[in-house]
């Protein structure tokens, strides 16, 4: 049985070591009811939205891929079934994710492992392909896990990120301040009596950057923005990127 969240986002996500200790024990908690929960709060469409991630990822022979924040490992299985010639490491910053991503996986070509995205256990150069869904936006500190993810990729490897996007005006970011809070607290109170554990997704963008100026970080962080893809009329969005070498 998992712990209770007793913590309050808006107390923790204002810090890289606070958000960090609210997201281990926020998905600790959310992961034996998370595929629920993402289902309910895209309204059905989480399944397709990641369809959509992997139907435009680039062919690529024999590639190693890894899928950052992989929850109960959808996304994971999805690029095993792309690449099947490929090896597939999906990493959670918590354990109960690894657990029922183990639980479910039979292919001798994936993996899970427990571990912090922003300090990943792997070589320099050595990742084809990087997925994330819902990830980005819950990095303990944007900066160093963009610097993370250009060591471990190759020149050349492409990444793609689904999450939320946040407008620029900032009447629409209010308007979307109280629909993720709302429409959150109550998928929180459904599945776990608490708001807090879906709830917090209001307070996790709200210094999140906007899409413009994520686009512009991902480029100083050394990543070419191929394109984008919106839903929800921009609710979220799925970024495709590039990994430049290093100059």
């Amino acid at each position: 049985m998992t712990e209770k969240l007793n913590l309050k986002a808006k107390d923790h996500l204002g810090s890289s070591e606070g958000k960090k200790h609210f997201n281990e024990k926020h998905f600790t908690e959310s992961a034996p009811r998370y595929d629920i929960a993402t289902r309910g709060l895209s309204l059905g469409q989480d399944s397709y939205w990641k369809r959509c991630l992997i139907r435009e990822l680039p062919p690529v022979e024999t590639p190693f891929c890894v899928d950052i924040a992989c929850g109960t490992g959808d996304v994971t299985f999805l690029l095993a079934d792309k690449y099947d010639d490929g090896e597939m490491l999906g990493v959670d910053l918590t354990q109960e994710m690894i657990n029922i991503s183990d639980s479910r996986n039979s292919n001798p070509r994936i993996r899970f492992s427990c571990q912090d995205m922003s300090h990943l256990d792997l070589p320099d150069h050595s990742v084809d392909i990087m997925t994330g869904s819902y990830a980005i936006r819950n990095a303990p500190d944007l900066d160093e896990a963009l610097d993370e993810f250009h060591r471990v990729m190759k020149p050349g490897g492409q990444l793609a990120f689904l999450d939320f996007s946040k407008p620029s005006s900032k009447l629409l970011q209010l308007s979307q301040f109280w629909t993720l809070k709302i429409w959150g607290s109550f998928w929180g109170l459904v599945l776990h009596g608490n708001p807090e554990v879906h709830g917090y997704i209001s307070a996790s963008i709200r210094d999140y950057p906007a899409k413009k100026e994520l686009e512009e970080k991902f480029s100083e962080h050394g990543f070419k923005v191929i394109k984008s893809q919106n839903f929800f009329s921009g609710m979220t969005t799925i970024h495709f990127l590039k990994a430049l070498p290093n100059i």
